[in-house]
């Protein structure tokens, strides 16, 4: 079996092999082929760039073909992380069709080792993104560069560069919890010295790869935040309104996730100011969010980064809208229902228009926030409405409201960051250093933008986190941005209650504090090219608790 060489290497279309001694599952041979570098021009860094893009939301990506449904690139972790807070749950009666369900229930299921789809997909697709920037940046000597351009172009790249380490930062790094032992990977200074992942820039030879250590906590944070200061330098007073790619709003917000990663709340509060000052957009409106043709399908004046599906970089099963629009009539989503869960939803005040994007049990409640008015809620009819099961999601609609052909419907632009979620933080982190001041931003974004019937009042620094972490799900629901804040804080997850909607006994485990599979695996691959992660790979999550908890209990370890 030939081992993966990183991020060298590019993925071969078609060849496949399975691992038979271990599962039966399937993964892509790999062809040592060195990758083109783009020209030093204007038009072939934007080139390169617009490709760094497209493979943002490429079906197939790392396949090449149709061999995991959840082979999606970015768009599979906005789905994947809502999972993983169990704050969706497949409600239709083929809900066995949900490839994303094993996120939801990882922790008591078997399917989260190191030689699974689910260590190895999100491995191998942000460092194939990471590549994309790399290609990108390796052509350009910014001691020397003075077309401004140029260095807008490569600042974007840094500041995408930046954004995959966060993400892969979030999924791997290693957090002490009482269902698996992350100790070895822990070591004796946590969080500054847990394991995180391995770093591949523009400068990583072959070699050097294949003895590359993981990076501690402290030690991706630098890499992400010297990244994103040469993107800030790079985009400061070059940038464009373009956000197909991260301009300097984008470097701003990604430096507020990573600086609250951190811990460093100052930090964080600060250049989430600057993200909203910068970006100018006001959040989303009731129209934009509850519109029945173009809710979440096309870019608003607050979306900070998005990306654009064509009907070229698509299939009708792997596409965002397949997945995630309860109206669509093509992909999965028609088999599956994606629905949140009712301890999320009831969560909400009834005055919040958000509740309008899911169908309440009572329908006629639903059906207010529309006016009224069934030709205003939906483009399917009534009869699809009343069938379809309780806390159906109608937040993602169909492009142009065609639910009948894939290649017009799922045709959006998908939000990476919108600046709601720096409100979020902003507030958070002021928060963390004056409970008053982070009440008091916390309440008016909610009152102003959200419901203005709103009012929390707490004198505990948890409770706080925890309701701004609750409406960042809420808010964020199938984009996955309230993921990290959970991991980071610690999130109880209750998911077996009376009237729960978890649709099977699987689903229905309760966790204090942590679910075990938020941390993820590296995969076997890794491995066999980097062997000495051999001894640095976190604890498999998987059959870690029994199923399902007992009403008002916590699971505990197997």
């Amino acid at each position: 079996m030939k081992n993966l060489n990183k991020i060298f290497t590019l993925f071969a279309a078609g060849l496949m092999l399975s691992f038979a001694s271990c599962i039966d599952e399937t993964f892509p041979e790999s062809s040592t082929v060195t990758s083109e570098q783009v020209a030093k021009s204007p038009a072939g860094i934007e080139g390169a760039l617009g490709g760094m893009s497209a493979a943002m939301c490429e079906g197939y990506y790392v396949y090449g073909g149709q061999t995991h449904e959840t082979d999606m690139s970015y768009p599979a972790y906005m789905i994947a992380l809502t999972e993983m807070l169990s704050d969706m749950y497949p409600e239709g009666s083929n809900s066995g069709y949900d490839w994303y369900r094993s996120y939801n229930v990882g922790s008591q299921s078997g399917s989260f080792g190191a030689n699974t789809y689910f260590a190895y997909l999100p491995w191998f697709t942000f460092y194939k993104l990471v590549k994309t920037c790399n290609d990108v940046i390796s052509p350009v000597d910014l001691e020397t560069e003075t077309n401004p351009d140029i260095l807008r172009l490569v600042g974007s790249a840094y500041a995408s560069r930046a954004f995959q380490y966060y993400m892969l930062t979030t999924l791997f790094e290693p957090v002490a919890n009482q269902y698996t032992d992350c100790s070895k990977v822990l070591g004796s200074n946590a969080p500054h010295s847990a394991l995180t992942v391995v770093k591949i820039d523009q400068n990583t030879t072959p070699e050097e790869a294949k003895n590359n250590p993981r990076m501690t906590h402290d030690e991706v944070v630098e890499f992400m935040l010297s990244d994103l200061k040469i993107a800030e330098e790079c985009l400061s007073g070059n940038d464009t309104n373009d956000r197909t790619v991260p301009g300097l709003a984008a470097v701003y917000g990604i430096m507020a996730k990573v600086y609250l990663w951190d811990n460093d709340f100052q930090n964080a509060a600060n250049y989430a100011r600057r993200a909203i000052e910068v970006q100018g957009g006001a959040p989303m409106t009731k129209t934009e969010w509850l519109d029945k043709s173009s809710a979440f399908t096309k870019a608003c004046p607050g979306w900070m980064w998005y990306l654009q599906y064509s009907a070229e970089n698509m299939g009708n099963l792997c596409n965002f809208v397949g997945w995630m629009s309860g109206e669509a009539d093509w992909g999965y989503s028609s088999l599956t229902y994606p629905s949140i869960s009712r301890r999320l939803y009831d969560h909400i005040s009834d005055t919040d228009f958000r509740k309008g994007a899911f169908l309440d049990p009572d329908r006629t409640k639903t059906l207010a926030w529309y006016g009224g008015k069934m030709e205003n809620m939906t483009v399917r009819n009534a009869s699809f409405i009343n069938g379809a099961p309780d806390y159906l999601a109608l937040k993602f609609r169909c492009g142009n409201g065609n639910w009948e052909d894939y290649s017009v419907g799922g045709a959006i632009q998908v939000p990476v960051m919108r600046v709601e979620e720096m409100y979020f933080i902003e507030a958070l982190a002021k928060g963390e250093q004056s409970l008053a001041e982070g009440l008091s931003l916390h309440n008016s974004f909610m009152t102003t933008y959200r419901d203005p019937n709103y009012r929390f009042s707490t004198g505990d620094v948890h409770e706080f986190e925890q309701e701004v972490l609750a409406q960042m799900r809420m808010e964020f629901w199938g984009e996955g941005n309230a993921f990290p804040i959970a991991k980071r804080m610690g999130m109880d997850v209750i998911n077996n209650y009376e009237g729960t909607n978890a649709p099977a006994d699987i689903f229905k485990v309760n966790f204090k504090g942590f679910k075990p599979n938020w941390i993820l695996v590296i995969p076997n691959y890794e491995i066999q090219s980097n062997q000495i992660l051999d001894e640095q790979n976190n604890p498999d999550p998987s059959q870690t608790v029994a199923y399902p908890t007992p009403i008002g209990e916590f699971a505990t370890k197997k």
